[in-house]
């Protein structure tokens, strides 16, 4: 069973403008985001729960029953430019993270193909509650 999760409209609206965007040999790879985006709760930009993992999200998460957590921002595509802390949403574990509030876990699939769980610990921070709505 899949936690429930919760997009803003404005992330909803950005993803769809980028999945929209890509070739469509990318596009492909953007089932499973497309899957997670279907079945999301919608709220406005200022009624996001503050717990909730959005775009732009810093967020400590733990993979599998890891030792230790990973901290990492959610990050569209054209900002991650290779930084070692940033995840871009079209990833699996960036298309798991999306929508989840701190305590919930989800099972994917790694790249290899490898099942693997990731829960998240904590939204260090997320833009809607720092007063961040258009970012």
């Amino acid at each position: 069973m899949r936690p429930n999760i919760v997009v803003s409209s404005l992330d909803m609206e950005r993803l769809e403008a980028l999945i929209d965007s890509l070739p469509a040999a990318q596009a492909d790879n953007c089932a499973a985001l497309l899957d997670e985006l279907a079945r999301a709760e919608l709220v406005e930009p200022d009624a996001m729960p503050p717990d909730v993992v959005s775009m732009n999200s810093r967020v400590r998460f733990i993979l599998d029953d890891a030792p230790e957590a990973i901290e990492m921002t959610l990050a569209y595509p054209k900002d991650v430019n290779g930084a070692a802390d940033k995840l871009s949403v079209l990833t699996p574990i960036g298309n798991a993270l999306l929508g989840l509030k701190a305590g919930d876990s989800i099972a994917w699939t790694r790249p290899d193909g490898a099942p693997c769980q990731v829960r998240v610990v904590e939204v260090v921070y997320q833009p809607e509650r720092a007063g961040e709505l258009h970012r």
